[in-house]
């Protein structure tokens, strides 16, 4: 018997052979009638096997519910338990076992739940969602594809599943740096497509996750958006200047046709009406020249700039006041040092600015946080304007300003890989202007 009952079977039956062949013997040594003791040796032989029966069946039957209730969870049913015996000591292995079993079984239940609301969740937002998720798996064929890549890819998943990247033209997609943006023309109809790109396992198994977003129409938002604001502020400083030169010159048309002799004053008004006229299209040609100087930043030529230098250089140029330079750690950058010249000049510009209006001082620094070198400048003025205007190229809150500064500061700060943020310190008035640049490599 190489089953388990049948070993505790067999097990019982040895067990019993020794008690059997005694009873046996001993009933062959009484003065009973040989009916009788065959009777009696029948009667032990029969009482052996039914308790080695009995001993299977009460050895093997929890053995096989609890086989079943594994099996059952194996394939996914989670609706069978295994029934405990009140009678018995909640001490039994086997009673433990069982109850281990249904423990088992209603965290299983709970998981699967989970698990399908999660897997629901994530089906819904994958339809929802405005992007193109695909993936691939191992052997490099479709096995993922929500409704916008669908409607991307002109086919529905049924027809795209087990297809190639090369079937699907998205070949070039699964190989390269990411995230990048990808040809406009890749997908026949344009646009401007981002491309992100991580790997995961499903079932043990490699796969290739694309995500893919159209950034057209934000683009385009971003775009009416930017042109809105620059329309705006153009306007207001065209208009500013117009209307006094149209005013000015009108009045001049006026008094020249009216004057027949000459007049002094006359000669006076016409002079003061000309240089402000003069003075209103030098300041119009400084406005545009403004905006072209933005418009045409050059890209950074890189080469290993000190910072500390670079910081004290730039501090000493501001000769309003003393701006108090805090040392930082000895740390190079690969940047361009002319264009980070003009950066921070327009930010200790700024800073100097407001506080001399408040009659506070000015403090410059830098530190370094993993890969990245933070020069900071901080001021005791008035504190931040309202901050949607802030980087809107044109603009100023300041008397004859050019509302350049901080807008070329900002497009330097990006062109570098870093960026350039603004905020009103919580230590006291003032605000705080921080460039976050990446160190040097090598």
């Amino acid at each position: 018997m190489s089953t388990h009952d049948g070993r505790a079977m067999a097990l019982a039956l040895a067990g019993g052979l020794p008690a059997v062949a005694l009873a046996i013997h001993a009933t062959s040594q009484t003065s009973w009638s040989p009916a009788t003791r065959w009777t009696v040796d029948a009667f032990v032989v029969v009482w052996w096997f039914a308790l080695a029966v009995r001993l299977r069946t009460h050895v093997g039957r929890p053995v096989q519910t609890l086989s079943n209730l594994l099996a059952g969870l194996r394939e996914g049913d989670y609706s069978t338990r295994a029934r405990l015996d009140d009678g018995l000591d909640p001490a039994d292995p086997m009673q433990g076992a069982m109850r281990e079993a249904n423990a088992l079984a209603d965290v299983l239940f709970e998981q699967r739940l989970g698990a399908v609301d999660a897997t629901t969740l994530l089906r819904k937002v994958m339809e929802q969602a405005n992007v193109a998720v695909i993936a691939f798996d191992a052997e490099g064929q479709l096995d993922l594809a929500n409704d916008a890549a669908e409607r991307l890819l002109g086919a529905p998943f049924e027809r795209l599943r087990r297809r190639t990247a090369d079937d699907v033209g998205l070949s070039g997609c699964l190989e390269g740096p990411t995230p990048r943006l990808l040809d406009p023309g890749l997908f026949g109809g344009g646009g401007r497509w981002e491309l992100r790109r991580a790997q995961f396992r499903q079932r043990g198994q490699p796969h290739q996750l694309l995500v893919l977003t159209d950034l057209s129409q934000a683009l385009q938002e971003e775009e009416r958006t930017a042109w809105k604001r620059l329309i705006r502020v153009i306007s207001h400083e065209i208009n500013n200047s117009l209307a006094p030169i149209s005013s000015i010159a009108q009045s001049l048309h006026d008094r020249t046709r009216a004057n027949t002799h000459d007049d002094p004053e006359w000669t006076q008004d016409l002079q003061d009406g000309l240089t402000v006229i003069a003075d209103r299209s030098e300041a119009l040609s400084r406005f545009i020249g403004a905006h072209a100087r933005l418009a045409r930043l050059p890209e950074p030529t890189l080469a290993p700039t000190k910072v500390g230098p670079w910081v004290r250089r730039v501090a000493a140029l501001e000769t309003r006041l003393s701006v108090a330079v805090r040392p930082g750690p000895d740390v190079t950058l690969d940047a361009d040092s002319d264009q980070l010249d003009q950066l921070l000049i327009n930010l200790v510009t700024n800073a100097a600015d407001a506080a001399t209006e408040a009659g506070g001082g000015v403090e410059l620094g830098w530190s370094t946080h993993d890969d990245a070198v933070e020069v900071w400048v901080r001021d005791e003025g008035p504190g931040l304007p309202p901050r949607a205007n802030l980087f809107v190229p044109l603009f100023s809150t300041k008397p004859g300003g050019s509302g350049i500064g901080l807008a070329l500061a900002r497009q330097i700060a990006l062109t570098h890989g870093g960026r350039l943020t603004l905020e009103d310190r919580d230590d006291g008035p003032g605000c705080i202007a921080r460039v976050r640049l990446p160190r040097a490599t090598g």
